[in-house]
C-alpha cells in the first residue's frame, strides 16, 4: 500500500445488478462481472451480520471498494430488501431454529456461514452483535477480520461502568454516579441517600434506551430498579446496571471518532442528538447549533484523548451531556457505527463505512487522507428517523403491508432505507425504522426547511408513520431556534397536536371502486330505473306443453339415484346415459362474472323452485364453494352453510356440485388432506353431492378425498 492511495471512498459504483441467493454462491461468471477497480483493497468478500437499512448502506460502499457482498437473514426476513442487495444471501439456521431476533444473535452460525463461503471480513453494523466482544473475538479466532474495534477495546468501553472509570482516569468530567455495577436494590438506595434525586438507572451492557429509567422520588425507586434490570437482562443478556445523578434538560452531544491500527485517532466533529423520546434518538443535527466554541473544542479534545488511551481502532462515538451552564460530562463510547453517522458524512464529505472497511484491511488514517488538519465541516445536516409508529397512540408500532410508497428526493436529500417499498410487509419482530432521511444545507434554517419539504413529499400508505409528528417537531419554535434538550419531546405535549395526511388519492379510488360495484349510496341519486316495462315472468311447460305448477319444488331428477342407490349407482347411470348431460354454473359464476359478487341468498332462493323444474333433467347445479364463502362472509355477511341448506331444501332433485380447486383459486391445495376431507364431509351433510376436482388437486390421492 502506498501513500498515494488516499481516496477514502475508493472507486465508484458501476450500477451492476444485485442478486440475493439462498444456500448457494453466485456463479463465477456473475462474480467476474465488471466492477470498479480499487487498488487500496486486496480482500475479496465481506459479510454484514445485520438486517434492515445498515447492511444495504454497507453493501453500497463495499461495491465501490470492489468487494463481493454477503447477506444473512432470518426466515422471517426472507422477503426483506437487504438480502436482495447482496451478491449472496444465506438464511441463518433452519426454519424454526431461532426466533426472529435470536437469528441475528447467533454468532457461531453467522461465522460458520462466513467460513463456508470464503468471506474475508465481517461487519456487524449497529445493534445485535456489534458490541459483543465475544463475537469479535470468535471472528478473529476463525481467521476473519472484524470490522470494528478490538475485542479488548469493546470489553473496556462496551461496559458503561468501565468506560466511566476510564474517563475518570483520563481526568474527563463524568456525572456523579456509582463506582461500579449495581446488582442489588440496597446499593441504589445507598446512592440516593447520599446524592438525592433525580437519578437515572442505566443498563451497563447496552444502549438504545433499553434498561434505562429516570427516578425522581423514593416511592418509585424499587419498581424502577426492578424494571430496568429486567429489561436489560432481556435485551442484552445481562441485568447489571449503574446509577447516575440525572441532569435536568441537558443537551446530548456525541463525537464521531476514527482510529487506525497505528495509534492514530481523529474526530469528525460533533452531532447534537438531544431530540429524543424515552432515550431513543428521533432527530439528529450536525454540527451542534448553539454549543459555545470553547465547550465544543474541549469535548472534541477529550473524546480523542479517551480513544487514544485505549488505542482505539475503527469507528466509534464518544457521548457527552452538556448542562444548561455548558458544563459537559462524559457518558460512554459506543464502539460501533451509529445510526446517525450519515449527517457526519454529509458535513465532512467522508465515507465513514469506507474508512471502517479500509482501516480493518490495514490502511492508516494518513493513507486514507484522514489527518485532523484535512478534516473540516461544511454547512449543517439533519437526520429524521421515519418509523412505522403511530404518534397518536403513544408511538405504538404499526404492522401490515405498505400499499403506497413514494419517497422524497432532490437537492440535498439522502435516503437510507431498508424495507421502504410498495408491497413490503412490516412485521412486528424488529425495530420499526422504515427509512432514514438526511438533508444537507448551507445553514441550519435552510436544512430545516429542506427536511420539512422532504417529509411533505413522502407518501406512505398501509401503515402508520411518525411523519406527522416529525413535521410538528420541525415547525416548533424551540426546534427552529435549535435549543432542544433531551426531554424536550416529553416536556412538550403540544407536539402531539398532529395534522394527519388527507390521503385523498386512495380515498377517491376507494369511493370510485365502491360506486362501480355497489352503485350510489346517496338517496335519489340513481334516479328512475331505465327499464319501464312490466317484468315478464316466464312460464314453464312440460313435454306436452302444459303449464307446470312451480309453487312446490320438483321431485324428479338425477339426485334421486344418489339418494336411493348411492354414488356408485349414480356414476353407473351417468356412464350408461346415451344423451348429453348438462351442468349449469350460473349460480356460481353469478357471484363473480355476471353480477359483480353481490348475489344474495334471498335472490337465489326466489328462483330456486323454478330452477328445480326447469333443470329437472340436469346432471348438476354448480352453485357453491370458495366464491360463495368470499361473497357471503366478506361482502354480504351471510352464512354460506345456511345458504347451502336453504337451497337444498328448495332444489331437492338436482345434484349440487362444488368446484374444489387449488392453485388457481381458493388454496385448498395448501391444506392437509384431513382438513379437505372434513370440509367435504360437512358439505355433504349440508346438501352437497358432487365435488369437481380442479387444477392442483388432480392427483390420485386428492381424488380419493374428493369421491368419498
Amino acid at each position: 500500500m502506498t501513500d498515494t492511495q488516499t481516496d477514502n471512498s475508493a472507486g465508484q459504483s458501476n450500477g451492476q445488478q444485485e442478486q440475493g441467493h439462498d444456500h448457494h454462491v453466485t456463479k463465477d461468471s456473475v462474480h467476474q462481472r465488471l466492477r470498479a477497480n480499487s487498488s487500496i483493497m486486496q480482500l475479496k468478500k465481506i459479510l454484514v451480520a445485520n438486517r434492515g437499512e445498515i447492511p444495504i448502506r454497507i453493501f453500497r460502499t463495499a461495491h465501490e471498494l470492489s468487494l463481493q457482498t454477503v447477506a444473512v437473514f432470518s426466515y422471517e426476513d426472507r422477503l426483506s430488501m437487504h438480502r436482495q442487495k447482496a451478491d449472496e444471501a444465506y438464511v441463518i439456521g433452519k426454519r424454526g431454529q431461532y426466533t426472529p431476533v435470536q437469528a441475528y444473535l447467533a454468532g457461531d452460525e453467522i461465522i460458520k456461514i462466513a467460513k463456508q463461503h470464503d468471506v474475508n471480513l465481517i461487519h456487524p453494523g449497529y445493534g445485535f452483535l456489534s458490541e459483543n466482544a465475544e463475537f469479535a473475538r470468535n471472528v478473529e479466532a476463525a481467521g476473519l477480520i472484524f470490522v470494528g474495534p478490538s475485542p479488548e477495546t469493546i470489553d473496556a468501553l462496551g461496559d458503561k461502568v468501565s468506560a466511566r472509570t476510564l474517563a475518570m482516569k483520563c481526568k474527563v468530567p463524568v456525572v456523579p454516579g456509582t463506582e461500579g455495577p449495581v446488582e442489588k436494590f440496597e446499593d441504589v438506595k445507598k446512592f440516593t441517600d447520599e446524592y438525592g434525586f433525580p437519578i437515572i438507572i442505566k443498563a451497563a451492557f447496552g444502549g438504545g434506551g433499553r434498561g434505562m429509567r429516570v427516578v425522581r422520588e423514593q416511592a418509585s425507586l424499587k419498581d424502577s430498579f426492578e424494571r430496568a434490570t429486567s429489561e436489560a437482562k432481556s435485551a442484552f443478556g445481562n441485568g447489571t446496571v449503574f446509577v447516575e445523578r440525572f441532569l435536568d434538560r441537558p443537551k446530548h452531544i456525541e463525537v464521531q471518532l476514527l482510529g487506525d491500527n497505528h495509534g492514530n485517532v481523529v474526530h469528525l466533529y460533533e452531532r447534537d442528538c438531544s431530540v429524543q423520546r424515552r432515550h431513543q434518538k428521533v432527530v439528529e443535527l450536525a454540527p451542534a447549533k448553539d454549543l459555545p466554541v470553547e465547550t465544543r473544542d474541549a469535548i472534541l479534545n477529550d473524546a480523542v484523548k479517551l480513544a487514544q488511551s485505549v488505542n482505539y481502532r475503527n469507528a466509534g462515538t464518544a457521548e457527552f451531556l452538556v448542562d444548561q451552564q455548558n458544563r459537559y460530562y462524559f457518558i460512554e463510547i459506543n464502539p460501533r457505527i451509529q445510526v446517525e453517522h450519515t449527517i457526519t458524512e454529509e458535513i465532512t464529505g467522508i465515507d465513514i463505512v469506507a474508512a471502517q472497511i479500509q482501516i480493518a484491511a490495514g490502511a492508516s488514517l494518513q493513507q486514507l487522507g484522514l489527518t485532523q488538519d484535512r478534516i473540516s465541516t461544511r454547512g449543517f445536516a439533519i437526520q429524521c428517523r421515519i418509523t412505522t409508529e403511530d404518534p397518536a397512540k403513544g408511538f405504538s408500532p404499526d404492522t401490515g403491508k405498505i400499499e403506497v410508497y413514494r419517497s422524497a428526493g432532490g437537492n440535498g436529500v439522502r435516503l437510507d432505507g431498508g424495507n421502504g417499498f410498495a408491497g413490503a410487509i412490516i412485521a412486528p419482530h424488529y425495530d420499526s425504522m422504515l427509512v432514514k432521511c438526511t438533508c444537507h444545507g448551507s445553514t441550519y434554517e435552510i436544512v430545516r426547511r429542506k427536511m420539512l419539504r422532504a417529509l411533505v413529499e413522502f407518501r406512505i400508505r398501509g401503515v402508520k408513520t411518525n411523519i406527522p409528528f416529525l413535521a410538528s417537531l420541525l415547525t416548533h419554535p424551540t426546534f427552529i431556534e435549535g435549543t432542544c434538550w433531551t426531554t424536550f419531546i416529553d416536556d412538550t405535549p403540544e407536539l402531539f397536536a398532529l395534522i394527519g395526511s388527507q390521503n385523498r388519492a386512495q380515498k377517491l379510488l376507494a369511493y370510485l371502486g365502491d360506486l362501480a360495484v355497489n352503485g350510489s349510496q346517496i338517496k335519489g341519486q340513481i334516479g328512475e330505473p331505465k327499464f319501464k316495462g312490466d317484468i315478464i315472468m316466464p312460464e314453464l311447460v312440460d313435454s306436452e306443453g302444459k303449464k307446470l305448477d312451480v309453487s312446490q319444488p320438483c321431485k324428479k331428477g338425477w339426485r334421486n339415484i344418489i339418494i336411493e342407490k348411492g354414488p356408485e349407482a349414480f356414476a353407473k347411470a351417468v356412464r350408461a346415459n346415451k344423451g348429453c348431460l348438462i351442468m349449469d354454473t350460473t349460480w356460481r359464476d353469478a357471484h363473480q362474472s355476471l353480477l359483480a359478487t353481490r348475489v344474495r341468498t334471498v335472490d337465489l332462493l326466489n328462483i330456486a323452485k323454478e330452477t328445480s323444474h326447469a333443470y329437472s333433467n340436469a346432471w348438476a347445479l354448480e352453485c357453491w364453494g370458495g366464491a360463495t364463502f368470499d361473497v357471503a362472509m366478506r361482502f354480504l355477511y351471510e352464512d354460506p352453510w345456511d345458504r347451502l341448506r336453504k337451497m337444498r331444501k328448495l332444489v331437492p332433485n338436482i345434484p349440487f356440485q362444488m368446484l374444489l380447486r387449488g392453485a388457481n383459486g381458493v388454496a385448498y391445495s395448501s391444506l392437509p388432506d384431513n382438513a379437505i376431507f372434513h370440509f367435504c364431509e360437512q358439505a355433504k351433510k349440508n346438501g352437497m353431492d358432487i365435488f369437481r376436482v380442479f387444477d392442483a388437486l388432480n392427483d390420485v390421492e386428492q381424488l380419493e378425498v374428493g369421491i368419498k
